[in-house]
């Protein structure tokens, strides 16, 4: 009996000399869930994406795309899936029209299904104006909307996106989420990776990868909650005398600039509240603000590696 789940991986590991890449990855993907890879560069995101299409070979653990087992059924898999690498891997000199009948004819589509699904995903994708554009002479947004209607032409049920939004203008990424999230309704299995916390959000869960290593996963909400009255934010004059201050405070666990603010980390935030108002007004400093806010994914990810010991601060 095939599983409920689309996509799934047991203790996946893959190594590259003494380098683990991918160290015991665990996940699961169902149909209509959007399941988000999230960390930086060297992270393991990309391998693991293709780990999952069968481009690399696992070095341990076990993986199934629609019930396929790969590398033992690797060519049935490839069979179940989308697959959107990071940079444009698509024929540049063809039009956006003979891209996406390629890619019909490569999955031994008939003719007329062919330009019936190049038609509907032109449309899906608002790209019916550019049909007989060149590929390549597309912007990068319309490159990554081309790029995922070539993925869908043969159906598949898993689709897999190697940080699609990435060097994406703000409102060409959030014309492609609302893409994502169209294909969401008819069933798909989605497995995005990105760099961007702000991105995070959108998943229905989500695994922050360091070194080859799920360090949690969850639902964003979920994994949020557990700082909540936890992190406040300083707005002060000179900021690295305030911030100096602040690392000072017994309560104050961590210490870090977001932009034109400092967030701190506390074990409680009343004494924290309290105490550092009056360190700055002694040292001279000005204090536009020292509130609690709500946290965001980038501090829960903060405090992970910390657990780790990946990050001594910034």
């Amino acid at each position: 009996m095939e599983s409920e789940l689309l996509l799934e991986t047991e203790n996946l590991v893959r190594t590259f000399g003494s380098l683990r890449a991918v160290d015991g990855l665990n996940l699961q993907v169902g149909p209509g869930e959007m399941v988000g890879l999230v960390g930086p560069d060297g992270a393991g995101k990309t391998t693991t994406m293709r780990l999952l299409c069968g481009a690399l070979q696992p070095t341990s653990g076990t993986l199934r795309v629609a019930g396929y087992e790969i590398p033992a059924q690797v060519e049935k898999a490839r069979e179940e899936i989308g697959y959107l690498a990071q940079r444009f891997s698509l024929y540049g000199d063809l039009t956006v029209q003979e891209n996406l009948e390629f890619f019909g004819e490569v999955f031994d589509m008939s003719e007329s299904d062919r330009k019936q699904r190049s038609k509907d995903l032109l449309r899906f994708a608002g790209l019916e104006e550019f049909a007989n554009r060149p590929a390549i002479a597309l912007s990068g947004g319309m490159q990554k909307k081309l790029g995922l209607a070539c993925a869908l032409v043969h159906r598949p049920k898993v689709l897999l996106l190697d940080e699609p939004t990435g060097g994406v203008d703000p409102v060409a990424r959030q014309e492609f989420w609302h893409l994502l999230i169209a294909l969401l309704r008819e069933g798909s299995a989605v497995l995005v990776s990105t760099p961007y916390m702000d991105e995070a959000m959108r998943f229905n869960r989500v695994i922050f990868m360091n070194h080859g290593r799920a360090l949690t996963q969850g639902v964003p909400r979920d994994l949020i909650n557990h700082l909540n009255g936890r992190v406040l934010e300083l707005a002060a004059d000179p900021q690295m005398a305030a911030r100096q201050i602040a690392t000072e405070d017994p309560e104050v666990e961590d210490v870090h600039t977001f932009g034109e603010y400092v967030h701190l980390r506390v074990s409680s935030a009343d004494g924290p509240l309290t105490r550092i108002p009056q360190r700055l007004a002694e040292a001279g400093i000005t204090l536009h603000h020292l509130h609690a806010v709500v946290p965001s994914l980038e501090d829960v990810f903060i405090q992970l590696l910390e657990k780790e010991g990946a990050i001594d601060g910034d």
